[in-house]
């Protein structure tokens, strides 16, 4: 399959003619028009600090169904302790900034650059995107952040600065957009740390059906807050 190459115009290739690697589409912007259709068509974009905007859309896909998700009776025990103090919405900044810093502290190559930053920074201000944080001692210790549109939520990265701190901050999460009646969280690719919560790969195929049919629900703008 050849790989577009995105004009100004907002528009993407159909999803199906990505290469077998998901690879779709190169160029284009970040502006938030372009993402939110992106999201919709279940495209999204990652790359680096050294590469052009590159657009994916994965066959498998990963997704997490709220329903379906696995808690380990350690991870549930460390929740009844209570040791984080969790919020959504309240340092969206911090979170995107702290999942692109980590990474690089770990050694690892990271997709959020300060351009990525900024777009979704404006998308938080836009109420589509979201953050969830985990606080130990008044510090910001884990948290994860995404988009979401109808009833999916796009996970885009998580951290932690201590053991469970985002894992436990996933796991109320999760249980909060259940409460919500949320479809599907997008999980995008393979990994074992989603997977031991129940995440699964499914064909691009259903998970495009799914989203389709997801989107039809309004989408909820705005601060989210714990109940």
């Amino acid at each position: 399959m050849p790989v577009f190459l995105l004009s100004e115009k907002i528009g993407f290739p159909p999803p199906h003619l990505s290469r077998s690697d998901g690879l779709l589409a190169v160029g284009g912007d970040l502006s938030q028009a372009r993402l939110l259709l992106a999201y919709r068509m279940g495209i999204f974009p990652w790359y680096s600090h050294d590469e052009p905007i590159i657009w994916w859309s994965p066959d498998p896909r990963l997704v997490l169904y709220p329903k379906e998700m696995r808690v380990s009776r350690r991870l549930r025990r460390t929740i009844r302790k209570g040791r984080f103090h969790l919020t959504m919405d309240t340092a969206f900044e911090q979170v995107i900034r702290a999942c692109a810093r980590v990474r690089l502290e770990n050694g690892q190559g990271t997709w959020i650059v300060d351009e990525m930053i900024k777009a979704y920074c404006k998308m938080h201000e836009s109420g589509f995107a979201h953050s969830v944080e985990a606080w130990h001692e008044g510090e910001l210790v884990g948290g994860l952040y995404g988009i979401s549109l109808g009833r999916s939520f796009f996970g885009e990265s998580m951290f932690t600065r201590v053991t469970d701190a985002s894992k436990v901050a996933f796991a109320r999460f999760v249980e909060h957009l259940q409460g919500s009646s949320f479809d599907m969280i997008d999980c995008q690719v393979e990994t074992n740390h989603l997977m031991r919560f129940g995440a699964r790969e499914i064909p691009r195929k259903l998970f495009l059906k799914q989203l389709a049919k997801s989107l039809q629900s309004p989408t909820k703008r705005g601060k989210w807050r714990f109940d």
